[in-house]
């Protein structure tokens, strides 16, 4: 199983949902993805494979997100996807994805439905 996860280690549920799958037995790969952002493209595909249009990965509470004056349609998915690369801190955490499937760790234990 090649499991990764979008991970904020400053997050508690981001934390967490790291502890289940290692405690499952399983090495993901990790990625800090306010270090190492993910491309426009691959914004769009981690939507897909939620099977949710690119707003529904934003975190709306983050203050980066409600200050923004630079802030596209958020039903332009490609100029979202692309805002994000700018603005990490606004993308959900944290998300597990194994292959073509992925789900986000809000509660933790969505990660389980990866792990069966």
């Amino acid at each position: 199983m090649a499991i990764k996860i979008y991970h904020n280690p400053r997050c508690s549920k981001s934390r967490k949902t790291l502890e289940i799958i290692q405690a499952a037995g399983i090495d993901p790969e990790v990625v800090l993805y306010l270090k190492d952002t993910p491309t426009a493209a691959a914004i769009v595909e981690l939507a897909g494979k939620l099977s949710v249009p690119v707003a529904d990965l934003l975190r709306r509470g983050e203050s980066e997100f409600k200050d923004a004056t630079d802030l596209p349609d958020l039903s332009d998915d490609a100029a979202l996807a692309a805002w994000l690369v700018d603005h990490p801190i606004v993308l959900e955490r944290p998300i597990v994805v194994d292959g073509d499937k992925a789900v986000i760790g809000r509660p933790p234990e969505n990660v389980e439905a990866l792990l069966d």
